[in-house]
């Protein structure tokens, strides 16, 4: 073997682990490996804004993640986001008065729902609907109120 093509084998090595790791990277950014729904159970949430929120998004309970968005829609009586969330089956005991809410994390942005558990004894059942949801924190509408109340107070 010359030179030349240990030269080339090499370069060509590199290449190699270079698309894999691009590969890798692309599959961790958009949420299409780690969480599997095949036993999990459904949640339904609603909200008044879902801000960037997207299907496949993860669901957090204290920093783990516990499910996904697995359905966005619009309610078309009360004009509310309807969000069904899958959780994994590990963790069917939230308390009914669990909490929703829609936070970004990372530098992305990437918008996931965090839920809180309340402290009620009774459980939520599949298909229950979480009663108590916090919209996605707009940063377009956050800096309008920035900006209005800063002119308000000048005159």
């Amino acid at each position: 073997m010359t030179d030349k093509s240990k030269i080339e084998l090499i370069v060509g090595a590199f290449v190699v682990a270079g698309i894999a790791a691009l590969f890798m990277l692309s599959m961790k950014v958009s949420n299409l490996s780690g969480f599997s729904t095949d036993d999990g159970y459904h949640l339904n949430a609603n909200f008044e804004n879902i801000g960037g929120l997207k299907v496949r998004a993860p669901v957090m309970m204290a920093g783990v993640r516990i499910g996904e968005v697995s359905k966005i829609g619009l309610n078309t009586e009360t004009f509310e986001a309807d969000v069904v969330l899958t959780v994994d089956g590990q963790y069917q005991q939230l308390p009914k008065d669990t909490s929703a809410a829609i936070f970004t994390s990372g530098l992305l942005g990437e918008q996931y729902v965090s839920l809180e558990p309340g402290g009620e004894e009774v459980t939520l059942k599949p298909g229950d609907n979480i009663q108590l949801s916090q919209s996605a924190m707009v940063l377009e509408q956050v800096l309008g109120q920035f900006i209005f109340s800063k002119a308000a107070g000048d005159e």
